[in-house]
């Protein structure tokens, strides 16, 4: 695994990957791959903190990273094992600064590298087959294999580029039907469809993220409500002693086995 950055940030985080970055932050406390979880964001500055896991009928928080350096906008692989974020830049500016992917099976991190000029990582996604993941970065769009492909990742071609920025949308159904928008209302969220004028979904809402095929969830605050996409009621998820600002999540709805 290469480090990057520079002087504390640099040093802190190779301590703590040294010290116990590569144990596996769930066993015993869940099936990885197997049993349905969400991972969160929550504590830290405005722009990063820790990752959390919680299991999809709620329960505690489970710390997954420890590092002085803020981690951001988590994605679970379709298979629920492998948890790819941004890590800040440094200690003291916990922008995004790069891109990683954890094995939540032996705790293994691994830094995808963006080519020279991509700038800084926006989103990270998986493709639907989840042999690839997709970053979204202030110089365009870009692939890397999943691990333990290479770390390296390419230019998206425009021909691949609607498929590729698919995997970062929030697609409501399956096959998908609609995706979830920011309505033109602000602090509203709307479902787009191909055609028609997007409807309205909720309001106060924010941080959407696809609930498996049949639901949707968002946040209100730091509450997570969970709405099917069909007739029924929504829900809301519970922690037990949440951490504070909790925030940016995804979830693995689980394989059904045991």
């Amino acid at each position: 695994m290469r480090l990057r950055g520079t002087g504390v940030a640099a040093g802190a985080l190779a301590l703590v990957v040294a010290c116990g970055g590569t144990l596996p932050p769930l066993r015993g406390k869940l099936v990885v791959g197997t049993d349905p979880y969400a991972v969160f964001v929550a504590g830290g500055a405005p722009a990063g903190g820790d990752l959390y896991a919680v299991q999809t009928e709620g329960g505690p928080a489970l710390q997954v990273t420890f590092t002085p350096v803020g981690e951001m906008r988590p994605a679970l692989s379709p298979d629920g094992s492998l948890l790819a974020f941004l890590r800040g830049a440094s200690l003291r500016d916990s922008t995004p600064g790069s891109v990683w992917v954890m094995n939540l099976l032996n705790g293994a991190e691994r830094e995808i590298e963006l080519p020279r000029g991509a700038g800084t990582p926006a989103r990270v996604g998986w493709a639907r087959d989840g042999r690839s993941l997709v970053v979204a970065a202030a110089g365009g769009v870009y692939r890397a294999d999943a691990p333990p492909g290479k770390a390296e990742a390419t230019a998206v071609s425009p021909a691949e580029r609607p498929a590729a920025e698919s995997s970062l949308a929030v697609l409501l159904g399956d096959p998908a039907f609609a995706r979830v928008v920011p309505c033109a209302e602000p602090g509203a969220l709307c479902v787009a469809g191909d055609t028609g004028t997007p409807g309205l979904l909720a309001r106060d809402a924010h941080g959407a993220l696809r609930w498996g095929a049949d639901s949707v969830a968002f946040f209100r605050g730091e509450q997570v409500e969970i709405r099917p996409v069909g007739p029924g009621r929504g829900r809301l998820l519970r922690l037990e002693s949440p951490p504070r600002r909790v925030r940016e999540m995804t979830v693995f709805v689980g394989s059904g086995k045991r």
